[in-house]
């Protein structure tokens, strides 16, 4: 999944995510941890926040796509498998926290064998 395919004006573009992903721009607000006035509106599309949860939410998909071989796949583990070492949370939990680059780390972590 390439950046670019996300844009659209220089900006991510939530419908194109959701079209990647099969699902809703509303969904895509949802697991990005933003209200759906975020992707509807274009001032508060625009905005730093959103622009940086949607930056993220796509960083951490195409860290892990190429493992699951799908992006569908790599949006579901995003969605529903907890992280070792976080207390339950999945990849989405986190990054609705904002804790994006802890969620990164941990991808760097097991892919250089340190998690397992």
């Amino acid at each position: 999944m390439g950046l670019a395919q996300y844009s659209d004006g220089g900006i991510f573009a939530p419908r194109k995510i959701a079209a990647a992903l099969s699902t809703t721009s509303e969904e895509v607000a949802r697991t990005a941890g933003l209200g759906r006035d975020a992707v509807q509106r274009k001032d508060r599309l625009r905005s730093d926040r959103t622009q940086r949860r949607l930056r993220e939410m796509v960083e951490v998909l195409n860290k892990v796509e190429p493992r699951f071989g799908s992006g569908l796949i790599a949006y579901a583990w995003y969605r529903s498998e907890p992280l070792a070492g976080f207390a339950g949370q999945t990849a989405m939990q986190l990054v609705r926290g904002g804790r994006a680059e802890d969620v990164l780390d941990y991808i760097d972590a097991v892919d250089a064998g340190v998690h397992a």
